[in-house]
């Protein structure tokens, strides 16, 4: 009998089932799917089979490391929550997967890692509490210096050299972003209709961190607030797939989503005080290309924590 998969992933808080952006979309879209999938959440990342988080261990003892090429082996084990999605469904997607990481991680990045009052009192907070010693004396800033160099990346050298400037056309093109999904998702419960994709897997990871944090300097999140089917959205996921607190013992039965058929519709405060964000000049980061598409074999949210 072949090994159980195994998932390394951030633990939870915030009343998620993980506080990291990529560990939070691979653990949803296994609940998607129904993989049986053995879970470890840990906040040591050398307690990882290869040092980040999130990983997966397959059958076969093959450690895989990124979430993309990690839901990628869960659908070859057909564990496809994209399986019954048309070609205009499937291209819809790969379009809203780009925009996610163009125009609302970045601000992510700087909402928790970059602004001075939430990386304080909510990210380095959470990170230093939940990591042992000695790490938590280094780890929350390591990854802080990670974060702000991916944003580098992000932005790239066609912005505004002003940073309140910048800040301001990031904030803009994140508010856009949350109406355009509002309006895509519409009455609908999930973005193509009654069942869930790997979309939804996505999207989920990045609301609910920005829905559920308690942040001080919530500009975004009163906006996310603001658009009510988004956040039921995340209510109605977070009741359905994670009833619990993502523990392992009350997994749903697996089940492959080949042998099913489902329904779906046709249509388918101030942040200069911090060091990092004084330390680097936007217009000198590497262009755009450098950040990754969906279709690629990078990570969506960039940076993880090694060990030294």
């Amino acid at each position: 009998m072949a090994a159980p998969m195994e998932l390394f992933c951030w633990s939870g808080g915030w009343g998620l089932p993980s506080v990291d952006l990529d560990s939070l979309a691979v653990l949803t879209y296994a609940r998607f799917t129904g993989a049986p999938l053995k879970v470890h959440k840990i906040t040591n990342p050398w307690q990882s089979p290869s040092g980040t988080l999130p990983a997966l261990r397959t059958s076969h003892g093959e450690v895989i490391s990124v979430p993309h090429k990690i839901i990628t082996h869960l659908r070859k084990e057909k564990y496809n929550a994209d399986y019954d999605l048309s070609a205009r469904q499937g291209a819809d997607t790969l379009a809203f997967m780009s925009l996610l990481e163009e125009k609302l991680l970045p601000v992510l990045i700087h909402t928790f890692w970059v602004d001075t009052k939430n990386y304080v009192e909510v990210t380095r907070k959470w990170y230093a509490e939940a990591t042992p010693f000695p790490l938590n004396f280094f780890l929350p800033g390591r990854m802080q210096r990670q974060f702000v160099e991916r944003l580098q990346l992000l932005c790239g050298e066609h912005r505004p050299e002003n940073e309140e400037e910048l800040e301001k056309e990031l904030y803009h093109e994140a508010r856009e972003c949350l109406t355009l999904l509002s309006q895509r998702l519409g009455a609908q419960k999930f973005f193509f209709g009654d069942a869930p994709a790997s979309l939804d897997a996505f999207v989920f990871g990045y609301l609910a961190l920005l829905l559920q944090a308690q942040l001080p300097n919530g500009k975004l999140q009163a906006h996310l607030r603001g658009l009510q089917n988004l956040c039921a959205y995340c209510t109605h996921i977070l009741s359905l797939y994670f009833p619990w607190d993502g523990g392992e013992g009350c997994r749903p039965p697996a089940r492959r989503l080949r042998a099913r058929t489902r329904r779906r519709s046709p249509t388918g405060g101030g942040t200069r005080s911090c060091p990092c964000w004084r330390a680097w000049r936007p217009w000198r980061a590497t262009p755009c290309s450098v950040a990754s598409s969906p279709s690629s074999g990078r990570h969506l949210l960039g940076p993880q924590a090694h060990g030294p």
